[in-house]
C-alpha cells in the first residue's frame, strides 16, 4: 500500500520534469536536494521524443504563439529537450533509494511501462495529458503497483472512465489528483473545492499536481483534504531550464514540506471549546478580584474591586451585583472576591 492517506500528513512528490537540463549530474543533485528538503518521493517522465509524437514541422504539432514559456516550440523539440534519457533512470533510482526517498515516474508508452518495472517502480503516475489513454492506463494497473492518476483537463466521466480502467485490471491502490494542467498554472484556475468533490465522488484518496507558483496553493490544498502534493523543483530558476519558471528552489520545497504537515496538524477535529493545550490560558481569564487592602464593613467601590486576570473571583458581569455592598471580613489586596466576603 502507499505511504499516503488522509490520516496522514501530505506526502510530498518533487517533480524533476525536465529540469535536469540535459545534465545527469544536475538530475542527481536534484535528487539530492528533494532528499535534504524533506520530500518523500522523486518523481521523473519516461518518453522519448519518438514516444510522444513525430518530427513534424506542422502548425498543428506546434504550441501556440504567446505560451509564456513555449511559445512556437514544436512538439518534439520541447520533448527532445526535456526528456531523461532511459540509461540515466537506473542511477537517478538508486541515488534515491540511497537518500532514503522513493523513486517513481510517469510513464508515457509500453516500452516506458517495460523499462520502470526492471527498475522496480515502486508506484506509477497517470500525467493529464494521458488521463484517456486507457490502455496506458490499465497496463500500468496491471503491475499490481500504486496508480496516481492526474485530473488537469479531465471531465467527470474521463476521470470516472479511469478510474474504472484502472479498477478493472485489479488496482486497488488509487490516488487521484486534482490538477490545473497549465504551465504555469493561474492560482484562479486551481479550483481547489474540487478536492473534496472528488473524494465524495470516488472514494479515493485525493491530491494536488500543482503548477502555480509558490507553496500558498498546495498549502490551502490541505485544508480541503489534499493527501498528496506534487510540484516541480529546479535547484535554481535562475539557471533556467524547460520547466523552472514555475518550479520550487530546494529551500521553497523544504518549507512545503514543513508548512503542509503543519497545515494538516491544524485541521484537527470538529470540537468547540477548550483545548488540552488552553489549559494554562484558561487560569488567566478574568474575575473580580480585591484590588486594595479593606477592612469589614466598608463598601464595595470601583477602587476596591476591579475585573483582573486571574480566574478564581466571581464572574466579571456580577460587578453590578456587589458594588454598594459591605465587606463582612477583611480582605488583602490580590484576594479573589467570593460571596462570602460581601
Amino acid at each position: 500500500m502507499t505511504e499516503f492517506g488522509p490520516e496522514k500528513r501530505p506526502y510530498i512528490v518533487a517533480e524533476m520534469s525536465g529540469n535536469h537540463n540535459g545534465s545527469l549530474d544536475r538530475a542527481l543533485a536534484l535528487v539530492d536536494a528533494a532528499a535534504d528538503a524533506g520530500a518523500d518521493a522523486i518523481k521523473i517522465q519516461t518518453y522519448t521524443a519518438d514516444t510522444m509524437t513525430v518530427d513534424v514541422k506542422h502548425p498543428r504539432f506546434q504550441i501556440s504563439k504567446g505560451h509564456e514559456l513555449w511559445s512556437e516550440a514544436y512538439l518534439y523539440d520541447l520533448y527532445e529537450r526535456a526528456h531523461t534519457p532511459w540509461d540515466w533512470h537506473q542511477p537517478i533510482f538508486e541515488r534515491a533509494r540511497e537518500r532514503g526517498i522513493t523513486p517513481f515516474s510517469s510513464p508515457f508508452d509500453r516500452t516506458a511501462v517495460e523499462l520502470l518495472e526492471k527498475l522496480d517502480a515502486s508506484l506509477y503516475k497517470i500525467a493529464s495529458s494521458e488521463i484517456t489513454d486507457l490502455p496506458l492506463i490499465r497496463l500500468a494497473a496491471s503491475t499490481g503497483k500504486p496508480i496516481i492518476i492526474s485530473t488537469g483537463m479531465a471531465s467527470v466521466k474521463e476521470i470516472a472512465a479511469a478510474v474504472e480502467a484502472a479498477q478493472g485490471v485489479g488496482a486497488t491502490d488509487i490516488t487521484v489528483l486534482s490538477c490545473t494542467a497549465s504551465y504555469p498554472a493561474p492560482p484562479e484556475y486551481t479550483n481547489l473545492r474540487r478536492i473534496p468533490v472528488l473524494a465524495q465522488m470516488l472514494e479515493l484518496p485525493i491530491g494536488l499536481s500543482d503548477h502555480t507558483h509558490g507553496i500558498g496553493v498546495p498549502i490551502a490544498s490541505v485544508a480541503f483534504g489534499a493527501c498528496l502534493i506534487e510540484k516541480h523543483v529546479t535547484l535554481d530558476r535562475a539557471d533556467g531550464g524547460v520547466d523552472s519558471a514555475f518550479s520550487l528552489e530546494p529551500a521553497e520545497l523544504k518549507a512545503l514540506r514543513i508548512e503542509s504537515e503543519r497545515a494538516w496538524q491544524a485541521l484537527g477535529t470538529t470540537h468547540i471549546g477548550p483545548t488540552e493545550a488552553e489549559k494554562e490560558g484558561l487560569r488567566f481569564r478574568r474575575s473580580l478580584y480585591v484590588v486594595a487592602d479593606v477592612k469589614a464593613g466598608d463598601k464595595v467601590t470601583p477602587e476596591n474591586v476591579r475585573s483582573i486576570r486571574p480566574t478564581g473571583g466571581l464572574e466579571p458581569d456580577a460587578i453590578g451585583l456587589v458594588l454598594g455592598r459591605t465587606f463582612v471580613a477583611d480582605a488583602a489586596k490580590g484576594t479573589p472576591l467570593t460571596w462570602d466576603l460581601v
